[in-house]
């Protein structure tokens, strides 16, 4: 099925730039609420969106002392102290350098004795702070937005899944070997994530060309989780090193 697409498409010249176009969409929306909700995203793609709002920050133009930030995901089993959860990635490239209270910083708990219950409680979370603002999201080689994988319903809220293959052999430069790649995930579902008031999506470099062609196609299909977008009333796709 093909939409009536409401995707702005941003071409940047180069990773920097793209990474700094959309800083300076978050800054303006921070700006613009100081109660900001943000869905932040992880993985490589987003690293240098990351410098750019911290380098922001650090000049005494914004504060974040009064906005709230939920993650897409964590992985199943780790704990948030090791090196390769999400957790310490946004400790890493984000928290420890910004002024966000600890009590405003939600990530999806990947080690919690009833996962289920905690992939409710997260949307319900996510809900009584009023939904989210402004999301970052990245695109898998698949398609993937989050950790919902293709063949994810698009009406699923936060949910457990098992990740791809692809998905897995993506993540595992963050690991000793795939075999210490967890298998599976909790992620903000598909539901959520378009619930979103607005969302930034980054796609950079010839790994992401394909799916970077079907998202252009405005083809919408379970099959390529990243397609719901083109339901979305305000996405902007910035994106560099693909044609």
């Amino acid at each position: 099925m093909n939409a009536v697409t409401n995707l702005k498409w941003v071409e940047a010249t180069d990773y920097d730039e793209m990474s700094k176009i959309a800083a300076s969409i978050f800054v303006e929306q921070l700006k613009g609420n100081s109660k900001t909700v943000f869905g932040m995203a992880t993985g490589s793609t987003p690293e240098g969106f990351y410098k750019e709002l911290v380098s922001i920050y650090k000049e005494g133009n914004i504060s974040f002392a009064q906005a709230k930030s939920f993650n897409l995901d964590e992985y199943i089993g780790i704990n948030p102290s090791n090196e390769a959860s999400y957790h310490y990635y946004m400790d890493h490239n984000l928290f420890n350098h910004i002024d966000m209270k600890q009590e405003n910083i939600y990530l999806p708990t990947g080690n919690a004795a009833n996962i289920e219950k905690a992939a409710m409680d997260y949307d319900a979370m996510i809900e009584e702070a009023g939904n989210i603002d402004i999301q970052l999201l990245g695109i898998g080689v698949n398609g993937h937005i989050g950790f919902n994988e293709p063949g994810t319903p698009f009406d699923l809220g936060t949910n457990v899944i098992e990740l791809a293959e692809s998905t897995r052999e993506a993540n595992k430069i963050y690991f000793d070997s795939i075999n210490d790649v967890p298998t599976h995930a909790i992620t903000m579902g598909i539901k959520t994530i378009m619930k979103s008031k607005k969302i930034v999506l980054l796609i950079a470099g010839a790994a992401k060309q394909e799916a970077f062609d079907r998202l252009r196609s405005g083809e919408v299909t379970e099959d390529f989780p990243a397609s719901v977008l083109n339901y979305h009333p305000d996405v902007t796709v910035i994106y560099t090193g693909v044609e």
